[in-house]
């Protein structure tokens, strides 16, 4: 909250949703609501993030809308940049800024490789070509028009992460995401963050939600009689399920072992990269996540011609 009264554009209204808290942060807000006017405290009628992320957001009187969460910091002209990136580009429907972790515990070294990886998303063209690898935005580093989230739906309740499955709908609906590239939020980490506790956010969410846009996604159904997935390993397999239980039959297994090339699996044969020239060049999807190796895969793929995003499509 000291981070929001802190900012150098001073145009906002907070609206804070008491989502059934115990610890002390709605009487804070009350009191913060006493000696500022910006400053309103609503209760969540429902229960849970979803619930409360939709009473807040129907409940804001402005076009624009800023998502925070109650534990991580804003920059002082975050609120300022976004304002600027709307305005120079009105047909941006989300404007979302670089994040910065921090923690009482430390980082995991895996979080901190997918924030590397998240801050490098910055255009809509890249935003575009990375949207099954991993949720590109920190849900808290947002701001969005509010009718274009209104008009997708809103948040959706379900066995899925809420904020991914937004941007996806976003994505699908043609709206324009773009990120400023500036750190403007502390993201917080810690061993309770609902991404590490909560079923919505598990691997398989993950999987399964991917698949389930990935499956209209035009860029695949163009190709959907000439898609290869690269990676034939038990593990990829397991996840390129969700895709193939969308009715999905990729030509081939693109694969480097050795021992796996010939070899047929669920009836589709296993090839090496070489076999896609021959081949005319199927859409690949890659389905490999070891660290390093999906990017060496995307340079193999675009020595051979591809373009990433249009040719090709990484899945995390």
């Amino acid at each position: 909250m000291e981070s929001i009264l802190a900012q150098t554009e001073e145009r906002w209204e907070l609206v804070a949703v008491d989502d059934h808290s115990g610890d002390g942060s709605a009487e804070a807000l009350l009191a913060a609501a006493d000696t500022d006017p910006r400053v309103r405290l609503l209760p969540n009628p429902g229960r849970g993030l979803v619930d409360a992320l939709n009473h807040g957001l129907r409940a804001c009187r402005s076009e624009l809308v800023a998502r925070m969460d109650a534990d991580d910091l804003m920059a002082p002209r975050r609120l300022e940049a976004h304002l600027r990136h709307f305005a120079e580009k009105p047909e941006l429907a989300l404007s979302a800024t670089q994040v910065e972790l921090f923690g009482e515990h430390g980082v995991q070294a895996g979080f901190r490789e997918y924030l590397r990886w998240q801050n490098a998303c910055i255009t809509q063209e890249e935003i575009g070509r990375d949207l099954y690898v991993e949720s590109p935005f920190a849900h808290p580093s947002v701001a969005f028009r509010r009718q274009a989230v209104l008009g997708a739906g809103g948040y959706r309740q379900g066995s899925f992460p809420e904020d991914y499955d937004l941007w996806l709908r976003l994505f699908h609906a043609g709206c324009r995401m773009e990120k400023i590239p500036r750190v403007l939020l502390k993201w917080r980490d810690h061993p309770r963050r609902l991404s590490r506790v909560d079923p919505r956010c598990s691997r398989q969410a993950f999987d399964r939600l991917r698949a389930h846009y990935l499956a209209k996604d035009p860029r695949l159904l163009r190709n959907r009689e000439n898609f290869v997935i690269w990676g034939a390993g038990r593990k990829t397999r397991r996840r390129a399920d969700h895709l193939l239980n969308h009715g999905f039959r990729p030509r081939a297994w693109i694969d480097i072992d050795p021992r796996k090339i010939g070899n047929r699996v669920a009836g589709i044969p296993v090839e090496d990269s070489r076999w896609l020239e021959s081949a005319g060049r199927p859409f690949v999807l890659v389905y490999v996540t070891n660290h390093g190796a999906r990017e060496e895969i995307l340079e193999e793929l675009e020595r051979l011609g591809y373009r990433p995003g249009e040719e090709c499509l990484a899945v995390g």
